[in-house]
């Protein structure tokens, strides 16, 4: 990507336009792990000024998966650091305020031609789930966002994370097992039938 080529030759201008194209990205990627607006943000400015100073060590990957690792890793950092201070709630941890005014908050959940109320089930059902994300160890966490808030594929998640293709899958299968978990005990009435169906076939044959 000359793009790329340009900003590790020192090209403020080329980093820049590598900035603006995947500020967005980075940012819900680092929201969804973090569950705080602030705290994503932070992240954010974090894996873009360690991506400025270290973009001419990038070889071999993409500058999105490259990226999104340094962002993932920022994360990770950030919540070890919670994890060792006082917390002052637990609703501290696992919502936050701006949850709610997000316009990327879980779109996955909805779709096109919702009525009012199915829309309002849907904000209120994404809200749950960013609490049970919030409620996933880190490592889990990164795994279920990456693949599916981000749609991103088994190998992606690989490149990005520098873990194992089969750790990737047994970490979503344990991060989804929780979820669900999560779900059902905090507030089923939420899920939409198709979900509640899907968890049923998934019963009857384990």
């Amino acid at each position: 990507m000359e793009t790329v080529a340009r900003a590790q030759r020192g090209d403020l201008r080329a980093f820049n336009r590598l900035v603006l194209a995947y500020q967005n990205l980075a940012y819900n990627v680092a929201y969804r792990i973090m569950g705080d607006a602030d705290a994503a943000a932070d992240v954010c400015q974090e894996a873009f000024l360690s991506a400025f100073r270290h973009i001419r060590a990038l070889r071999g990957s993409s500058f999105k998966s490259w990226l999104l690792r340094i962002v993932t890793n920022m994360c990770y950092d950030h919540l070890r650091y919670q994890r060792r201070r006082p917390a002052h709630s637990l609703e501290e941890l696992t919502t936050s305020e701006d949850a709610g005014e997000n316009p990327e908050h879980f779109s996955w959940m909805t779709h096109e031609g919702a009525g009012p109320e199915e829309q309002i089930m849907s904000r209120e059902l994404a809200d749950v789930l960013q609490s049970g994300i919030a409620s996933l160890p880190a490592d889990q966490r990164a795994i279920i966002v990456l693949s599916d808030v981000q749609g991103f594929t088994y190998q992606e998640i690989a490149e990005i994370t520098g873990i194992p293709l089969g750790t990737v899958k047994s970490r979503l299968s344990r991060a989804r097992a929780k979820l669900r978990d999560y779900l059902l005990a905090a507030h089923p009435e939420l899920l939409p039938d198709k979900y509640r169906q899907l968890i049923r076939d998934e019963e009857e044959t384990t």
